[in-house]
């Protein structure tokens, strides 16, 4: 495990404090760089929703949108963790938020030509997923570089927070901007946060000590690979995500919900798409206070679980309200899965791993999201909006029992606090 060639470090006096890790002037400049990445990804994502289903007005094409950033991400996760194990992942981070504020700018550019294709909109965005499969191993792998072992898991907590605010923040001002001035003004301001993130990577004086070079073997790219499928409960943990988010993510078709079903116009869909997140901060507070003590991996299948049953509501409502709440649950209910299984993970596997084995759950992920788009995307055209969703949520409650029953290492995780990777 690498560890950090220059960190300010707080005084002893501090370090135990909630608000200590906050004293390490290089984390804060990262969660300013984090913060402006998420926000104006955000933007981005409500904008180019809106905007591609304004030209079109096919379900099916919002799929696309989310296949188009799939496939880079996915062929270049796993190149993309072995580089930031031998470069500065400070500076690849930085010049994935600069590729950002490129693609925002394109986007900018093509709607200024008025072009009724949305082909090119999609190539833009393969080099936006393209960035991302580098961005997200280079930065899961530079905090831990940036603050002291004691002091990590605040920063953790710290770092889920500012994400939360961004995901709460962006789709609001997303659908905010787009109501004011269209999407090329929220693709201006997105290009700008990416810009802002940038320059403060450029300011992060910690460098990561990497080992000496070494030759390097096709083994040594996919060890992260042959360790997940060999570790039953990571590969538990991890293609849980895949599976229920896959099937009962409905995030694609939020713009559809918006004009068509709920009639909320583009403000609408930025409170709908900021709904998840107010669930997941408001659970991430009652979990800072009521930390799970045990039965952690029924924990997990029960909001799982309660993850498809929100989802079928959300899908069968006409009501705004009614809808609004579905997604808090649903969001709620999403970040304890996110809890349990990103530390069992994290802490399943050995430190000399878990660079590889990020990029191998940032591929999980990915698949979870985006690929999740486009099969949003394509059983809306074949069902319709409505019943494709509400499928999907009854589909994710399926997993839970076929995953229970597949991976009981995984469902009797007790205490989180006693995994170990030995």
């Amino acid at each position: 495990m690498t560890t950090p060639e220059v960190t300010t470090k707080p005084s002893e006096d501090t370090r135990r404090a909630p608000s200590a890790v906050l004293k390490y002037p290089d984390f804060r400049l990262f969660q300013i760089a984090r913060f402006a990445s998420v926000l104006g990804a955000q933007i981005v994502s409500i904008a180019v929703g809106w905007h591609v289903y304004d030209l079109t007005r096919r379900p099916l094409d919002l799929g696309w949108v989310g296949l188009a950033q799939f496939f880079p991400a996915f062929l270049l996760s796993l190149p993309a963790g072995h580089v930031a194990d031998r470069v500065d992942r400070r500076r690849i981070f930085g010049a994935c938020l600069g590729a950002y504020a490129l693609v925002a700018f394109a986007l900018f550019l093509l709607l200024q030509t008025g072009s009724r294709s949305v082909l090119p909109v999609y190539g833009v965005l393969v080099a936006f997923g393209a960035a991302r499969g580098f961005s997200s191993p280079s930065a899961q792998a530079l905090m831990p570089d940036l603050v002291s072992k004691e002091d990590f898991q605040s920063a953790v907590a710290w770092s889920s927070s500012v994400f939360q605010i961004g995901t709460i923040a962006g789709p609001a001002a997303g659908g905010l901007l787009y109501s004011l001035g269209g999407a090329g003004v929220a693709y201006g301001v997105a290009a700008l946060l990416f810009l802002a993130g940038s320059a403060a990577c450029a300011f992060i004086r910690t460098r990561a000590v990497h080992g000496k070079s070494r030759a390097q073997s096709l083994r040594d790219v996919f060890a992260g690979v042959e360790y997940v499928f060999a570790k039953k409960v990571v590969l538990g943990a991890i293609s849980l995500d895949l599976f229920a988010v896959l099937l009962g993510g409905a995030t694609a078709l939020l713009p559809v919900y918006a004009r068509d079903i709920l009639h909320v116009g583009p403000s609408g869909l930025g409170a709908l798409r900021a709904a998840p997140g107010v669930g997941a901060a408001i659970m991430a507070i009652v979990l800072a206070y009521r930390p799970l003590q045990k039965r952690a991996g029924w924990t997990m299948y029960a909001c799982v679980g309660l993850f498809g049953a929100a989802t079928v509501v959300f899908g069968a409502s006409t009501s705004f309200g009614l809808s609004m709440a579905a997604l808090v649950v649903l969001g709620a209910a999403d970040l304890v899965s996110v809890v349990v299984r990103h530390t069992v993970v994290q802490l399943e596997t050995p430190p000399e791993m878990r660079g590889r084995v990020s990029a191998v759950n940032m591929i999980f992920i990915g698949a979870s999201n985006e690929l999740g788009e486009f099969e949003s995307g394509v059983t809306a055209a074949a069902l319709g909006v409505v019943r494709s969703v509400v499928v999907g949520g009854l589909g994710s409650c399926a997993v839970v029992l076929v995953w229970a029953w597949l991976f009981p290492e995984l469902r009797d995780v007790d205490r989180l606090d006693t995994l170990s990777s030995s």
